[in-house]
């Protein structure tokens, strides 16, 4: 099989990542064949390997799209330090991308970066949208209860010194998820640490 063949049938899947399994499935072949023809086809620059076992079929992949296939079968979306950013409500660019997941909490290399995996219990694991194809990204209110929250629950202090909110921001929906947290000694402390950088955060003038 020719590779741009091989590449045309992963690309009929529609999807913008795929493992050596699913390769395999799709081409209908054992998997050390698939892994020879993907292994052809990142050659050629046709796909980029992401990690083990792992590739995606198009160059300029939104990093933010990458974290659902990291913690496969188990949910993930952008949350944190990585979705305060992509809100502008942090000037800094974190060095790594956050994700919120059902998953274990770990740390996962790849081509496009480091992903920090923070769990969470299911009945946190709320308050994002799909901003673009792929992309699951936690609302402003919930990248910021996500960091209080995850922080905390570590015995950490979360500094936020320079953090900027919009004037719609949405402090009921803070309350709501601190009424999920099951310890209430760790509801009481998200919910005070919560306020504290509120009160000290910079409203943003539009």
């Amino acid at each position: 099989m020719r590779a741009t063949d091989a590449y045309s049938g992963l690309r009929e899947l529609g999807r913008p990542l795929l493992s050596t399994g699913e390769a395999a499935a799709a081409w209908r072949v054992p998997l050390p064949t698939a892994a020879r023809r993907l292994r052809t086809l990142l050659d050629s620059g046709l796909i980029r390997r992401v990690r083990r076992g792992l590739w995606a079929l198009d160059s300029d992949l939104d990093p933010f799209a990458v974290g659902p296939y990291l913690t496969a079968p188990h949910p993930a979306y952008v949350s944190l330090w990585s979705a305060l950013a992509r809100h502008g409500m942090i000037e800094q660019v974190p060095r790594s991308i956050s994700l919120a997941s059902l998953d274990r909490a770990r740390r996962i290399p790849t081509a496009f970066g480091v992903y920090e995996v923070h769990q969470l219990v299911p009945e946190l694991f709320r308050g994002y949208r799909e901003e673009a194809p792929g992309v699951y990204l936690a609302g402003a209110e919930k990248a910021l209860f996500d960091l209080v929250y995850v922080r905390s629950a570590a015995g950490n202090i979360p500094h936020l010194p320079e953090l900027t909110i919009a004037p719609d921001f949405d402090r009921q929906l803070l309350e709501q998820w601190t009424g999920q947290i099951g310890s209430t000694r760790l509801a009481t402390i998200v919910d005070r640490r919560l306020r504290e950088i509120l009160a000290a955060a910079e409203v943003e003038v539009l």
